[in-house]
C-alpha cells in the first residue's frame, strides 16, 4: 500500500507528542479521526507502530524505524512543492496571494501600485480559500503569501507582518433586539448563538468567538460557516450572530443585516504571512509594499467615518 503524506504527518505528530490528544490538538483534527488514520496506516504497513494503553504511548521497533524516514519524506515533498511553486511563479511572473475574506479599505490598491513599481513585470493573483484552512493556503503550499486574520494555526511556523488593527464589530439580523443600538457591550452578547469557523481554524475560530473574553463561559454555536457568503446567509436566516472586523462591517453591509461596534473586546489584526524559508526577493518586495499597520489603521478608520 502507498501511504498518504497526510497519514505520515499524523504519524509523526503522534510520535513526537507520544500523546494522541496533544497530537490531535496540534493537527486540529478530532482524536477519533487521528486514531482511525493511524490504524489505517498500520494496517497498510502490516505493522504496529505504537504500543498504547490508558497511561502511555510508545513507539514500537517498527515505529522507531519509520519515524526518521517519514520525516525525510515529508520534508522532501514540502521542498518539492516549493521548488515547483518557485519555478512556476518565476516562469509566469505571478505571485499567488491567499485570502479568506474581502480586504477592501483601499489597502489592496495601494499595495498593487507599490508592488508594480518594484516588479513591473509581475502580476498578483488572489486566491480565495475557505476558513477550513485559516492560513489561507499557506500551510499547504497552495499560495506564495497570504493575508490572514490572527491568530492562525501554527503561527510560530510562519513570519507575519501586521498591516491593520481594527475594533471588532458584530453582524446580526436587522430585526434583532440590539440592531438599532449604536454600539453593544460584549457582555450583552454572551447568551447569543454565534456563527463559528470550522474546528480546523483552531485559534482563529476561538478569536472570532472571543473565548478569552467570556470568563470561562462556553459559546453557543448556532452554525458552522466556511466562508463569507455562508456567514451572511446564516445571519440573514437567523442562525446566529458573528463578530467581524470594523472594516469588513462596511464591505459586507447588505439589506437584512445590521452591524454595530462591540465594546469590551481587544482589536483584531490583519497580517501578511509567509514561510520563513522563502527568501525570494519578489516576496520581500510584496511584503514591503504594505504600509505600516498604524497607517492602515488610520485609513480604515477614515473609511468608516466617511461611511457613517
Amino acid at each position: 500500500m502507498d501511504a498518504h503524506l497526510r497519514d505520515l504527518r499524523y504519524f509523526v505528530a503522534v510520535a513526537e507528542e507520544l500523546n494522541f490528544t496533544r497530537a490531535a490538538e496540534r493537527l486540529f483534527v478530532s482524536q477519533p479521526a487521528l486514531s482511525k488514520q493511524i490504524r489505517h496506516l498500520e494496517e497498510g504497513l502490516r505493522a504496529r507502530l505504537f504500543d498504547r494503553d490508558r497511561r502511555a504511548v510508545a513507539l514500537t521497533a517498527a515505529g522507531k524505524a519509520l519515524l526518521p524516514l517519514a520525516g525525510e519524506l515529508i520534508r522532501s515533498w514540502d521542498e518539492a512543492q516549493r521548488a515547483v511553486s518557485d519555478a512556476a511563479a518565476a516562469e509566469a511572473a505571478v505571485l499567488t496571494v491567499g485570502l479568506s475574506t474581502s480586504i477592501g479599505r483601499g489597502l489592496l490598491q495601494g499595495v498593487r501600485e507599490r508592488f508594480a513599481e518594484r516588479r513591473p513585470g509581475w502580476r498578483v493573483q488572489y486566491r480565495q480559500i475557505n476558513w477550513d484552512d485559516a492560513t489561507a493556503g499557506l500551510a499547504e503550499g497552495r499560495v506564495d503569501v497570504a493575508l490572514v486574520w490572527l491568530p492562525i494555526p501554527g503561527q510560530e511556523d510562519f513570519r507575519t507582518r501586521v498591516v491593520a488593527a481594527e475594533p471588532r464589530w458584530v453582524a446580526l439580523r436587522d430585526d434583532h433586539r440590539l440592531a438599532a443600538r449604536e454600539e453593544v457591550a460584549f457582555g450583552e452578547l454572551l447568551d447569543e448563538p454565534f456563527l463559528a469557523l470550522p474546528a480546523s481554524a483552531g485559534p482563529l475560530r476561538d478569536h472570532w468567538l472571543a473565548l478569552d473574553e467570556r470568563g470561562g463561559r462556553e459559546a453557543r454555536i448556532g452554525a458552522v460557516v466556511h466562508n463569507a457568503e455562508e456567514t451572511f446567509a446564516a445571519v440573514e436566516e437567523g442562525s446566529g450572530i458573528v463578530l467581524l472586523a470594523a472594516g469588513n462591517a462596511r464591505i459586507y453591509r447588505r439589506p437584512g443585516i445590521a452591524t454595530l461596534p462591540v465594546t469590551g473586546l481587544p482589536p483584531t489584526e490583519l497580517a501578511v504571512a509567509w514561510r520563513p524559508d522563502d527568501h525570494r526577493a519578489v516576496l520581500r518586495d510584496f511584503v514591503e509594499a504594505w504600509v505600516p499597520a498604524d497607517d492602515n489603521q488610520r485609513l480604515s478608520q477614515r473609511v468608516l467615518d466617511e461611511d457613517r
